[in-house]
């Protein structure tokens, strides 16, 4: 239980000459919460689906309708990508009003009431709750769009409340030490408006928010506590390394960047503990690990090197990359209370930044899965593109791809589509350059779902979706029913062939939790391999196995190429 005292050191590291009272006039209207559920750390044990709604099946309707889908599948939460109204020129993460719903998403006009809003996406969380499906969604904290009500006081020459919301100067020479976050897409950190310029790390269009303002930071403090006490589950906050500015520096990961986190975990946990923040910090584990905080920050963070590293060893056919970035030189150890997100695909690009890859990663990865120029993103920093199309539609490789995903280190995202290998989508790219002027590929990421195609798809045994969704279906639903893919230590073990010789194709691991050991087997090669079983000694269940069988009697493990098996340890 968040002690309000913490509050006020936070206030005061922040703003050492702004009354404390402001922030007490703030506080007086929350309520504490009940720090006694046992359900706080949910997250460890979730699978996370992430999906547009309006792509995915409309609206929240339609969403609904598809929760029964959901579930079978083996999901416990929705990742909504951006659903707070927005003129969508950044596919919703450019926020207009922090307070209300796309009214198309609720099937709503324009003219809803704010009441109306909430009734109707308070009748969405109960029917997700009902299927034991979570809920949280994106929030862009460190930016808003250009037609925000606060930006569009702010841009005006008279003084008034919000004049200080943005960063303003006469001339761009401010936080010139800031690199450009989209290179080949904006050419500068600042924008011209009338007689005076406005900082922004995304596009243009996205103004970034002033939190040297105290009200700034208390206004989205407000936000947060309007879904929350909705019944929202968490939230993702997009964009967090850059909430703090400071002249003369990179303007990323600053010391009161991680103050405003703390800031905004206090205060959520005083009024509901157990409401996720997710942080999206795009950088090296040994930073990101720090807006963990001491169990004070965010509760769970993607392992963005993770990522690229799994598809280099597919391609090199060789678990090195994996078992380097996953250990302790690479990636800290994390508190209990925390939990590493990982993920193959999302909206964005494969990203391939120098942040955390290598200049010999980027181009080794970039060459061998760029297969159309199309593809290409912020000059060779990433590869736009579905994960069936990385893969080269070949539904082994896409299964294996996921064996290391869902049995990896931390909870799994599954990008909406890619349980049944949806592809690159053309119409939709075409369609948003239209919409935005802006030329982003990951726009060929995101596309609709056509439900009707799908399930012609789907009873077909022969047709690719099948092929892809019987696989992930089956691992998602395997997975569930063990604690220790969620929580597990993770150790590599050498495995042999059955001639005894090192297989450096094989990426083998144990996953253990208390009494649960499971035991991983990978193939990452083109080629069959026959292994020695690891441990003859005890008994194993197979779990889910692919492309796998057992030769007697000579108890040898062969996996086809790209093949896997997944086994419960038995006493």
């Amino acid at each position: 239980m968040t002690d309000k005292s913490i509050l006020v050191k936070y206030w005061q590291t922040l703003y050492p000459e702004t009354p404390v009272t402001r922030l007490e006039e703030f506080l007086s209207g929350l309520t504490h919460g009940d720090a006694s559920n046992d359900e706080q750390d949910w997250y460890k044990d979730a699978t996370l689906y992430a999906l547009y709604v309006d792509l995915f099946n409309t609206n929240f309707d339609g969403l609904i309708d598809k929760l029964d889908y959901l579930q079978d599948l083996g999901i416990t939460c929705l990742w909504l990508l951006p659903i707070l109204d927005s003129p969508m020129r950044d596919a919703g993460f450019d926020i207009k009003n922090y307070d209300r719903i796309r009214p198309d998403l609720l099937g709503m006009s324009e003219s809803a009431s704010k009441e109306e809003q909430a009734l109707a996406f308070k009748g969405f969380l109960k029917a997700a709750h009902n299927h034991h499906i979570k809920v949280i969604f994106d929030v862009a904290i460190n930016h808003t769009s250009d037609q925000n009500p606060w930006f569009i006081e702010s841009q005006k020459t008279t003084p008034n409340q919000y004049s200080d919301y943005y960063i303003w100067r006469d001339q761009p020479d401010k936080y010139l030490e800031a690199r450009l976050l989209f290179k080949g897409i904006e050419d500068s950190n600042w924008e011209k408006s009338g007689d005076r310029t406005y900082f922004h790390r995304f596009f243009s269009f996205q103004p970034d928010l002033n939190y040297r303002n105290p009200e700034v930071l208390l206004a989205m403090t407000s936000n947060l506590l309007y879904w929350q006490e909705m019944g929202a589950d968490g939230f993702r906050a997009d964009a967090i390394p850059y909430l703090w500015k400071e002249d003369h520096t990179s303007c990323e990961n600053l010391d009161n960047t991680h103050v405003i986190v703390k800031f905004f975990r206090a205060v959520l946990d005083y009024v509901k503990p157990g409401t996720l923040l997710l942080a999206e910090a795009c950088q090296q584990p040994r930073e990101v690990v720090k807006y963990l905080g001491n169990s004070d920050e965010c509760h769970v963070a993607y392992h963005f090197p993770l990522m690229p590293m799994m598809f280099k060893a597919i391609a090199m056919q060789n678990g090195t990359p994996i078992k380097h970035t996953l250990s302790r030189e690479v990636t800290p150890e994390i508190n209990e209370e925390n939990q590493w997100m990982t993920f193959l695909r999302v909206h964005d690009e494969l990203s391939l930044e120098l942040v955390y890859v290598s200049e010999e990663d980027r181009h080794y990865i970039h060459s061998r899965y760029c297969h159309d120029p199309k593809w290409d993103f912020r000059l060779g920093e990433g590869i736009s593109a579905r994960l069936s199309e990385l893969m080269q539609r070949n539904p082994d490789k896409i299964a294996l791809s996921y064996s290391l995903m869902l049995t990896l280190t931390g909870t799994p995202v599954v990008y909406y589509g890619d349980e049944f290998g949806k592809l690159n989508d053309e119409t939709y790219y075409n369609e948003q350059i239209r919409l935005t002027g802006k030329d982003d590929t990951r726009f060929l990421v995101r596309g609709r779902i056509d439900w009707d195609q799908l399930e012609a798809d789907l009873s077909d045994e022969n047709n690719f979706h099948f092929r892809v969704f019987e696989l992930i279906f089956g691992m998602l639903n395997s997975r569930k029913k063990q604690k220790a893919f969620g929580r597990g230590e993770t150790q590599f073990v050498d495995i042999q062939n059955h001639e005894g010789h090192d297989c450096p194709g094989v990426l083998a691991y144990y996953r253990t939790y208390h009494q649960e050991q499971l035991l991983i087997i990978n193939n990452l090669s083109d080629k069959l391999v026959k292994l020695k079983n690891p441990i003859p000694e005890k008994d194993m269940a197979i779990l889910f196995p692919k492309g796998m069988r057992v030769e007697d009697p000579d108890n040898q493990i062969v996996l086809e190429p790209y093949g896997f098996v997944w086994f419960l340890v038995l006493e």
